[in-house]
């Protein structure tokens, strides 16, 4: 199988101490594109750098909402410009957590809307992050989709059916993670099932959310294989074919990885 993970964080504790061994975990398992992603702006630097360095890495600039107090400063411009290096190939993490509420909401809409802006600005898939607030990404997704075409990939989802399907209409990707092998994740199963193939991405989001059977142990890329496998089953069809419509979806989307 030749496999792409979506979303992966290879600078994050847990990982990039030990880079060089869960690249080549990856590798050996499979895995030929990696997408590194930025959630802070102290992290661009090193996430292009390993971009710059690993041929099948590839890079984002963004603000996770978690951080979106701590970054008022960080707007559309400042992405934008950033974006222009030839690794960076997408705007994010961005969005909304209504969950923890580690910022305050009104400043993670404008953060969200300011890395929305430089997509459309861009061309860049926009990688969103959604918990808790479903209602509100809808509703910025829609208003700002009417401001111009929006690619994209809602990340870890764990959302209702209903919201796929707002996302999928507005010509966003869905990208399921390990969660999916989780026992108590059988409305996800259940949507995941149905998602159509053209629209679908896989990831890890590493150092977390390691599939079954690796629960309890930091998530790597190389895990992906696992979640392909279940993925696949869900869906009655075989890992080979859901690794390749994935990794050939992953390659449309973020189309700056094939120049």
């Amino acid at each position: 199988m030749k496999l792409a993970d979506s979303h992966c964080h290879l600078n994050y504790e847990g990982l990039e101490e030990r880079q060089d061994e869960i690249l080549r975990n990856a590798r050996e398992t499979g895995v030929v594109a990696m997408l590194n992603i930025a959630t802070r702006e102290s992290e661009w630097d090193a996430v292009q750098a390993t971009a710059e360095r690993e041929a099948d890495v590839w890079a984002t600039v963004g603000i996770h909402p978690h951080e979106a107090d701590d970054h008022p400063d960080v707007d559309t411009e400042k992405l934008v410009s950033r974006a222009r290096h030839p690794r960076i190939v997408g705007i994010g993490e961005s969005g909304l957590d209504y969950y923890y509420d580690h910022s305050d909401r009104d400043r993670q809409q404008k953060s969200f809307r300011a890395h929305l802006a430089a997509s459309r600005e861009t061309g860049l898939p926009i990688v969103v992050h959604t918990r808790d607030a479903e209602a509100d990404t809808a509703r910025i997704l829609r208003e700002e989709a009417g401001k111009g075409a929006l690619p994209g990939v809602i990340h870890c989802f764990t959302a209702s059916r209903e919201f796929a399907e707002i996302a999928i209409e507005l010509g966003f990707y869905i990208s399921i993670s390990g969660i999916v092998t989780f026992k108590n994740a059988k409305d996800l199963q259940e949507t995941a099932a149905q998602l159509p193939a053209d629209r679908l991405l896989i990831e890890t989001d590493s150092p977390f959310l390691a599939p079954v059977p690796h629960r309890g142990k930091k998530g790597e890329p190389a895990f992906v294989a696992d979640t392909c496998r279940f993925l696949a089953d869900l869906r009655g069809e075989t890992a080979e074919t859901l690794a390749e419509t994935t990794r050939r979806n992953f390659h449309r989307l973020f189309a700056k990885t094939l120049a």
